[in-house]
């Protein structure tokens, strides 16, 4: 599965800190080190599992032995996913060198044949008891293909056949559910690194005092031990959804739902024009057995079609309006007696954990469910939540949304609908809907700052909306790279690139790892001894060379060949081969890019969609929607001038309608104009920028756009504050600047009003 930049910086700042950690590690005896630790900080949706295995794959190879990872999480179907992922799944392809297995079937021939590095997967339950000796899980036992010591003491040993022990890696995704007990059995086993994966930095108490050793012995901070991952990156990235609409219901709970129903078909259609292989889903979440603003519970003793339970009136009402039976799916602990037993196309799922993996084979669009649907069930498709808030629920929605974040195919799509989460919520009072975005607010818009959040209310039948339809349809031209000129030479490069097949020279490499010995908490006098080591493992070609141009041009990686066989070819880590293949990467990402041009294809158009609006919103005249929002001060005043003109205009959302590639490699893969507008034969692109960005951005934005046939004209054109001279510098506060390319050249142009720029702007 290929990496976003971000994860593939994450997981390699994990990886180099381990290695320069374990070139001078900090021990604790002979044998025994200071548990290297690290916690990879990131919110829901980030990708924390692809980014933890290609962490485990990126220490093997700078590893000394085949490492042993187990692989820790809290629920069973959690465990289950994961172990289906490394497996055979999604991220298998990124650990091909790692046999994954449960940690139950290990055996001592796993241990001692150290071809490959292994995963253990299991869940805190395998091991979660103080008595092991005593205990009846079977992990503490003996007899395992006749070893003649537990598995426990065989992962505390683990020594391969050359009698060289083993380097452990524990990974704990979920890591803030580690406690002191399950940390003691843990340590126990003398892991070498220690890596949680978790949205919070709180650590076990046991802990402490390695990581204090790490700080004080080995001068780290908090900033050393921990990798935090932007939200804003994961936000841009397309990973999550970028809009919330929560709607506050005080009405029947038959208006809220059916309002859903709408806007569910709304996105379905969406989801049809745009080609998309996903159909949105909706989640429900009520009490289940208790009825409404009571504390009674519902009579089972009674026909179905007489039951109060608030799941069964939602299923009920869902099938009236036309959801047919076999797309919802009940997931809770739903009380039936046999004398009233429930229909037969009600498909209820009360086994929790055991009924898992049938629930999820069915790919329902409709699942209610309790307070708690299954940890583990993440579905990005999900667009639509329905949440029972009236008295007697204590349904936190904050909790909720992060089921609904995850965005289809990891990208955002030119129809807001299809970028946004919307929340239907039921409650019988304003103030406990006041409450809730209060709530949201205090969470989502600290955290997550880079997700826009729309919230309305009604006590009637009026329709809640948090986007904009256009006023007419018009199409934005698709703006691409073309690569043919950078093929050919790529594929010379290719062709004379170094074979590394039979070359046993270049492909080797060693190192040197410093040792500091002292006893833990005591103080004695720290000795170095110098050890040389052996070999680190061998990686591809094919995996490293993937792997770096990926991250200077990832358009350049479809342009070479890598099937050929010299990628076969396996080289350490720590070789001058590495070095070369480097080298090669960068040299083929700059061919990429200076042979590579941005043409627009005025024949090969996409549609506009609705936008997402935030509050309230501002109101315009001429514009292609009727409002937008999310405009910084500079940006409205702009708008309102532009607004003035009557020339159609549109204002392009983040990642939205009009996207233009970059080759410069310099930061964001794509450039968002913040506005569109369309003149005689003519669409232009106009940017207004901070003053403290717009030199670098002038450099990497402004350029000719080729087209290859007839049609309108793409022009790009920056607007800053403040008057500028051609070489960039402020000579005067006062004023505009717009940055045109003139003959080949930026171009700064002075404009005293606003009024005035935005005629320079819209001028051939």
């Amino acid at each position: 599965m290929e990496l976003k930049n971000f994860q593939i910086e994450a997981s390699e700042q994990i990886a180099n800190r381990y290695c320069k950690y374990m070139q001078a590690p900090l021990m604790i005896r002979k044998d025994e080190v200071v548990p290297f630790y690290q916690n990879l900080s990131a919110i829901t949706g980030a990708g924390k599992t692809l980014i933890l295995a290609d962490t485990i794959e990126q220490i093997r190879v700078m590893a000394n032995t085949q490492p042993i990872v187990l692989w820790l999480s809290k629920g069973k179907v959690v465990v289950g996913q994961t172990l289906e992922n490394l497996a055979n799944g999604k991220y298998a392809e990124n650990i091909t060198e790692y046999v994954v297995k449960p940690l139950l079937d290990c055996k001592e021939q796993d241990i001692l044949d150290d071809e490959k590095g292994i995963i253990l997967v299991a869940t805190v339950g395998k091991f979660n008891q103080k008595d092991k000796e005593n205990g009846d899980r079977r992990i503490f036992k003996t007899g395992f293909d006749n070893a003649n010591q537990s598995l426990w003491g065989l992962l505390k040993q683990r020594r391969n056949f050359n009698n060289i022990k083993r380097e452990l890696i524990i990974v704990y995704d979920e890591g803030h559910n580690l406690s002191d007990q399950q940390l003691g059995l843990l340590l126990d086993l003398k892991p070498d690194t220690l890596i949680a994966a978790s949205a919070t930095t709180k650590v076990p108490k046991k802990l402490e005092n390695y990581i204090n050793r790490l700080k004080n012995d080995n001068d780290m901070e908090d900033k050393d031990l921990i990798v935090a991952i932007s939200n804003k990156r994961v936000v841009d990235s397309g990973l999550i959804k970028k809009h919330i609409s929560i709607g506050g219901y005080m009405t029947p709970m038959e208006i809220a739902i059916s309002n859903m129903l709408i806007d569910m078909k709304d996105t379905e259609q969406a989801c049809e024009k745009y080609g998309c292989d996903f159909r949105p889903k909706a989640i429900y979440v009520s009490n289940t057995n208790a009825l409404l603003q009571t504390s009674q519970l519902d009579d089972i003793l009674v026909p179905f079609t007489e039951r109060k339970a608030r799941p069964i009136q939602i299923w009920r009402y869902l099938t009236e309006q036309g959801v047919k039976p076999e797309e919802i799916a009940v997931y809770c602990n739903l009380k039936f007696d046999n004398k009233f037993p429930k229909p037969n196309n009600f498909n209820l799922f009360n086994g929790g954990e055991d009924d898992y993996d049938e629930f999820i084979n069915g790919d329902y669009k409709h699942i209610i469910f309790n307070q708690s649907l299954q940890e583990g069930w993440d579905d990005p498709s999900c667009y639509f939540a329905y949440i029972d808030k009236d008295m007697g629920s204590n349904t936190q929605v904050t909790q909720i949304i992060g089921r609904v974040l995850r965005q289809p195919n990891g990208q955002h799509y030119p129809d807001e609908k299809l970028n946004m989460a919307s929340f239907y919520i039921k409650t019988d009072e304003k103030d406990v809907f006041k409450t809730i975005i209060e709530d949201v607010k205090n969470t989502l818009t600290i955290e997550i700052p880079e997700i826009a959040i729309s919230y309305k209310s009604t006590d009637g039948n009026k329709k809640i909306r948090a986007t904009i339809e256009p006023k007419l349809e018009i199409d934005i031209p698709d703006v691409a790279i073309d690569s043919e000129k950078a093929e050919k030479e790529i594929a010379h490069l290719i062709e004379i690139m170094n074979d590394y097949s039979v070359d046993e020279i270049n492909t080797v490499g060693k190192g040197t790892t410093i040792k500091a010995v002292a006893e833990i908490g005591k103080n004695k006098k720290i000795k170095e001894v110098e050890v040389q080591t052996g070999h680190s493992n061998r990686v591809s070609v094919r995996w490293l060379f993937r792997r770096e141009l990926n991250k200077l041009a990832k358009g350049a990686v479809g342009l070479c060949d890598l099937s050929i066989p010299k990628f076969d070819a396996l080289i350490e880590y720590s070789s001058n081969a590495t070095s070369y293949v480097r080298e090669y990467a960068k040299k083929i990402a700059e061919v990429y890019r200076k042979k590579s041009n941005i043409l627009q294809n005025p024949l090969d158009t996409s549609a506009v969609g609705e936008v997402f609006i935030s509050g309230t919103g501002y109101d315009f005249v001429n514009s292609l929607h009727s409002r937008y929002s999310d405009f910084n001060e500079f940006e409205l005043r702009f708008a309102r001038e532009l607004d003035k003109t009557g020339l159609l205009w549109m204002r392009n959302p983040q990642n939205g309608f009009l996207k233009i590639p970059l080759l410069d490699g310099k930061g964001t893969n794509n450039f968002n104009p913040d506005f569109v507008v369309w003149g005689e034969n003519v669409i232009f692109a106009l940017d207004t920028k901070g003053n403290h960005l717009i030199q670098a951005d002038s450099e990497r934005k402004l350029f000719f756009v080729e087209k290859v046939c007839d049609g309108p004209d793409l022009q790009i054109r920056l607007i800053s504050e403040k008057k500028y001279n051609d070489k960039g510098e402020v000579v005067d506060n006062d004023g505009y600047t717009v940055w045109m390319i003139h003959q080949g050249k930026i171009c700064p142009i002075y404009c005293a009003t606003l009024t005035e720029t935005i005629e320079v702007c819209t001028r051939r």
